[in-house]
């Protein structure tokens, strides 16, 4: 599950709402730094109770690479606007369309990037339609379901939000000890953090996660179907992982034929585990993976 957003954005990022076909997303848009040839596009798309702060600590690293980042709260996540209890408006087709919605209101082709649950919904969209994709990274996020121990974790908040109000939920989860061990974010560092993670959680639509959380108990192995599209792909992860074994992973990667990343003294995210070698196996990777240059005309 998400752990340890990081709240304030780089100075330089805009934080605004992308207007698209499918209405209007809340995204961090973080331009390349200044004085760096500007490479491609990326679009990152968060986990089960996360949002697109849990991507703050790759973006200035990303910038120094060259990478223009978008990170993206999904249809009912956090700031983005969804139906507090309309299951089916998070059915995986709907918010793999969303996807789609959003890059084309980018008006670029990408390079993908999905954490835990976002890597499914990455994979749901590339299915859908992989020609605005320049390539796909998972990030933490396997072939299937979630193994058995986050399934009970799972079905708890489920069973939590069928009685109780998201507010009280959260009050649970603080009296039952450290927040990841009931699936939910962890702590991050900083006096300000324990307000805005419980103000993220309560912003979150209710059906958003019930709909969501069910799709992580129940996804089937889609790996044959995505490694049959014409991209490059990348598996990253940390060196322990509780929601889907390394060794699935692995497993995975060779599936796919991908590049395969363990980021040393990182777990489930990566992404704030260790931000900075994190970004650097990134970027690596896109760097292999340019899109193709623009045909030049002659005068």
């Amino acid at each position: 599950m998400s752990r340890n957003a990081a709240f304030s954005p780089p100075p330089d990022a805009r934080t605004y709402r992308l207007r698209t076909a499918r209405g209007e997303f809340a995204v961090v848009d973080s331009p390349v730094a200044d004085g760096v040839a500007p490479k491609d596009v990326v679009v990152m798309l968060p986990g089960f109770t996360g949002s697109k702060e849990d991507f703050t600590l790759l973006h200035r690293p990303l910038g120094a690479r060259g990478y223009r980042t978008v990170a993206v709260d999904g249809r009912g996540q956090y700031e983005s606007a969804g139906p507090e209890h309309d299951e089916a408006a998070y059915a995986r087709p709907e918010l793999a369309r969303d996807v789609l919605a959003q890059v084309a209101a980018l008006g670029t082709r990408v390079h993908l990037v999905g954490h835990s649950l976002g890597g499914q919904i990455a994979r749901a969209a590339v299915l859908l339609d992989h020609t605005p994709f320049l390539s796909l990274t998972l990030m933490s996020s396997g072939p299937a379901r979630i193994s058995e121990s986050q399934r009970q974790r799972v079905k708890l908040l489920r069973d939590a939000l069928a009685t109780m109000t998201m507010a009280e939920v959260w009050d649970v989860m603080q009296a039952m000890g450290p927040p990841e061990e009931a699936g939910a974010p962890a702590p991050a560092h900083g006096p300000e953090d324990p307000v805005r993670l419980r103000d993220r959680w309560l912003g979150t639509r209710p059906a958003q996660l019930l709909a969501t959380g069910h799709q992580l108990c129940t996804e089937p192995d889609r790996v044959a179907e995505l490694a049959a599209v014409p991209l490059p792909f990348h598996v990253l992860s940390g060196t322990y992982d509780d929601t889907w074994p390394v060794p699935l992973l692995d497993e995975m990667a060779v599936r796919l034929d991908a590049r395969r990343t363990v980021v040393a003294g990182a777990e489930h995210s990566p992404n704030t585990d260790q931000p900075l070698p994190t970004a650097r196996a990134l970027a690596d990777f896109w760097d292999d993976h340019p899109a193709p240059a623009r045909p030049t005309h002659a005068p």
